[in-house]
Order: structure tokens, then C-alpha cells, then sequence
């Protein structure tokens, strides 16, 4: 097993040495099972899945999987319409782990965990067996000490003194024979790691929890600079650490080079009553536009459209590496969703969608409402550039990266018109669909 040590890394971009191709091996490379955090979906590990398959790991033998009801309950004791507990996680978790086994033949898989998920991987390996499967457990931001330390909400999954995280960490070391851990974390940038509650609604509450609070006694633990909670998972300085734990080298590369044609699939899923679902949808409609991408004016005929079935896939479209789309789906109960989104370098098979949640009343005032989302991370202000329609998002906490959305609301005389959205390098033109019809726009940052 690995030497067990902290390593810190400071913010300065990585130097990688070339270190050619995946080398020869007498046996194929371990199958990786990806696993979401809490409201999340299999789509988040796009970006990994890609960086995998660039350093020669076969995509047969890579796989992101959905939990079906991602969001935890209040109390993971009680039940809550369209929430899981810590038993539905196992019970997915194991299913998926002996799926994955059974369809590559391997007897053993890694591990690959975003916060919540990663609870489900000790229950699983620690707590039940598990390690016998798992050669490899990577936990990325996993809240192992909780979010919060404190005799309110007692039966949490988070709670620190709680029933679930107390049997995780009753004993002296975290971990099991067998079975390598590792555990990626942020320097104080992580906002689940917070020493104060203003981020779990209870300011100047001391959480009783440090950002020391993911690590793993027994594990190797690193620590990654000023990455935030997600991007401790899902940026290219995450990938360098899981893949040398895993491959026991370095990566080759970390960029993402583009395929001459881009096939893309995956599922519709559901969002009721402000609960992100994974289940899927059925009688969804979509359509597949190629975009201008300086003013996100489509561009010919739809690419695609399709109605859903009973499983929510919504079919497969073909592009080009260098095509910026618009998704637009239509759900009942949800207003017509508009998603642009930059090229997709590579084909991908979990490009799953959910509908904008119902329009608010002060949306309903609007005449158009756009938004920026960034699902494999948060908008850090100063630590990155933000401007969404020339202008730094007025709803965006300066401080630790704690906001993954930004929205203006337009008048209607701004109907149609184009609004630009710019994280870092990566910027996606949208237009403005006037919410009177029941219209939202997203800008989707891939990056």
C-alpha cells in the first residue's frame, strides 16, 4: 500500500514530465467506477472520463454511475419523497460495484468519489465488506468529519457527532487492509470545510470542523491548494493525483485532445419540487441546435429531436469537435430550458440533462431570464474571472468559492438579444427567450 502521509500542494500551476504513451501491461488496467456527490449525476465526471481515455485507460473500463435519488434527507433516519439515506446509497453503491465487476470480468475496481459520495464508498468498503472489491477508494472532498459538529440537526448525514459519521470514525484508523486510500482536499477554499457556519445557514456558529476535516487517518492525504469543493474532484490538478494513485505513475498528459466526430448521449432526469432527481423522464422533448458561438444565433437545421422513453435517453447526436450546441428540452411542469454549451472536445455518453426548476416570482416579473452554471466547480472571486454579460456577477460571494450559479434578469426590450458568459478561458454566447413564454437560458461551463 502507499506510504500514509499529508502532502501539501501549493497553487502554481503543475509541471508534468512527458512521460509517453500507457505503457505495455500483461493485464488490462483496473475498471474505475466514478461516484457523484449530494444532488449530483454521473455527467460531472465527463471531463475525468476524458483525461482517462487520453492517457490509454480503455473507456470500456471506465464508468460514471447515477444514484437514483441523489439528495440526502434531513435526517437520514426518516424518509423524504424523492431524498436518499445512507442504506439506498450502499444498496446502489454495491449493485453498481458488482455490475461493473461482472460486465469486465475484473474481481476487483477503483473507486473514484465526489464529497457525498464518498461516504458511501467507506460505508461500503469499510463498514461492509466491500474492500474484498476494491483495490483502490478515492475520496475528493468527502466531508469525512462532517460539515458540521454541533447538537443541531443530530440525525444528519453531515453531523459530525451524528449516528452515521460517528460509526464511520469510531475506531483508530479510517481505513482496511487490502484496500489503498487516498483523499484530495482543499487549503481552506472548500466550503463544506468551513470552521464557521454561514455557509450551512448558522453564522458566527462555530462548525466545529477544520479544513482539515476530508483526510483520512491511515490514508495518504493531499491537499491541493486553493481548489474549491468540487474542483478538488473534477480539475486537471484532481485527475494528475487519482491517476497516479491508481496507475501508480504519472499521466501523460493532462489536456483533452479532440475527436475528428463527437457522439452524444445520455439521459433526461428530473428536478420535482426544487429535489434533483435521477430518475428518468419520460415524454421529455428535445432538440439539438448547432450555434454561432460568438452570439449563440443557431446555425441550419436541428441536429436532432427526439421525445423521450421510459429509460430517458434522449438518442444519440453527431458533431464536430469545434461546434458550440444549444440543448433545448422540454419537460412538463418545468419551463423550456435552453442549455448552450461550449464544443464537446470528445464523444461522451453521460451528457445527462435536468430542466431549469420552476420560474420564481421575481423571474415571472422578467422579460427574460439567463443564467451561468458551473457544474465541476465554483465561481471563486478574485481567484478567477467572472463576467457574465460584461460584468463581474453581483450575486457571486467574493471569498470561498461557495456559488455554482449566476442569473440576470433582463427587460423585455432585451428579448433575443446575445449575452456572453466568461469563466476563466472558457466563454459561451446564449441568447435572451423571453420568460412571458416560460423560457430559461443556461450557459453551461464544461470547464
Amino acid at each position: 500500500m502507499p506510504t500514509r502521509r499529508t502532502i501539501l500542494l501549493g497553487g502554481s500551476a503543475l509541471a508534468l514530465a512527458a512521460t509517453g504513451p500507457l505503457r505495455a501491461q500483461s493485464a488490462p488496467p483496473v475498471p474505475i467506477l466514478f461516484v457523484h456527490g449530494n444532488g449530483d449525476h454521473a455527467a460531472l465526471w465527463m471531463t475525468t472520463l476524458w483525461r482517462f481515455e487520453m492517457n490509454g485507460w480503455p473507456r470500456d473500463r471506465l464508468q460514471a454511475f447515477n444514484f437514483t435519488d441523489p439528495l440526502s434527507r434531513s435526517d437520514d433516519a426518516v424518509a423524504q419523497p424523492g431524498r436518499s439515506g445512507t442504506a439506498d446509497q450502499l444498496r446502489e453503491l454495491a449493485a453498481a460495484v458488482e455490475a461493473l465487476c461482472a460486465r469486465t470480468g475484473a474481481a476487483r475496481i477503483a473507486l473514484v468519489a465526489s464529497s457525498r459520495g464518498g461516504n458511501a464508498v467507506r460505508n461500503y468498503v469499510v463498514e461492509s465488506g466491500g474492500a474484498a472489491r476494491v483495490s483502490h477508494a478515492v475520496l475528493c472532498g468527502t466531508p469525512n468529519r462532517g460539515v458540521f459538529n454541533w447538537e443541531a440537526s443530530p440525525g444528519s448525514e453531515f453531523n459530525g457527532r451524528g449516528p452515521f459519521l460517528s460509526m464511520l470514525n469510531r475506531r483508530d484508523s479510517d481505513v482496511v487492509p487490502g484496500t489503498a486510500f487516498l483523499t484530495l482536499r482543499s487549503d481552506g477554499n472548500d466550503k463544506f470545510a468551513q470552521p464557521d457556519g454561514r455557509f450551512v445557514g448558522r453564522p458566527g456558529v462555530a462548525t466545529g470542523i477544520t479544513a482539515e476535516g476530508p483526510a483520512l487517518r491511515g490514508a495518504t492525504n493531499i491537499v491541493l491548494g486553493q481548489l474549491d469543493h468540487r474542483e478538488v474532484a473534477f480539475h486537471p490538478r484532481a485527475f494528475r493525483e487519482i491517476y497516479r494513485f491508481v496507475a501508480d505513475r504519472e499521466p501523460a498528459t493532462l489536456a483533452v485532445a479532440p475527436e475528428p466526430r463527437v457522439r452524444l448521449s445520455g439521459l433526461v432526469t428530473g428536478n420535482a419540487g426544487g429535489v434533483p432527481s435521477n430518475r428518468p423522464v419520460e415524454g421529455a422533448t428535445l432538440e439539438v441546435h448547432r450555434v454561432d458561438p460568438a452570439t449563440g444565433e443557431r446555425r441550419g437545421e436541428a441536429l436532432l429531436k427526439r421525445t423521450t422513453g421510459p429509460d430517458g435517453a434522449w438518442g444519440e447526436v453527431v458533431a464536430g469537435p469545434n461546434d458550440t450546441l444549444e440543448f433545448v428540452l422540454a419537460v412538463p411542469g418545468h419551463p423550456v430550458t435552453h442549455l448552450y454549451r461550449s464544443p464537446f472536445p470528445r464523444s461522451s455518453e453521460v451528457v445527462h440533462l435536468r430542466p431549469a426548476r420552476p420560474l420564481s416570482e421575481a423571474d415571472r416579473a422578467a422579460g427574460a431570464v439567463v443564467q451561468m452554471t458551473r457544474p465541476r466547480g465554483y465561481f471563486g472571486l478574485p481567484r478567477d474571472v467572472v463576467l457574465f454579460d460584461g460584468k463581474e456577477p453581483a450575486d457571486v460571494t467574493k471569498g470561498v468559492a461557495t456559488d455554482s450559479a449566476t442569473t440576470l434578469r433582463l427587460p423585455a426590450s432585451e428579448i433575443g438579444r446575445p449575452v456572453v458568459g466568461l469563466f476563466n478561458e472558457e466563454r459561451i454566447a446564449l441568447r435572451a427567450w423571453s420568460a412571458a413564454e416560460n423560457r430559461v437560458a443556461i450557459a453551461e461551463l464544461t470547464w
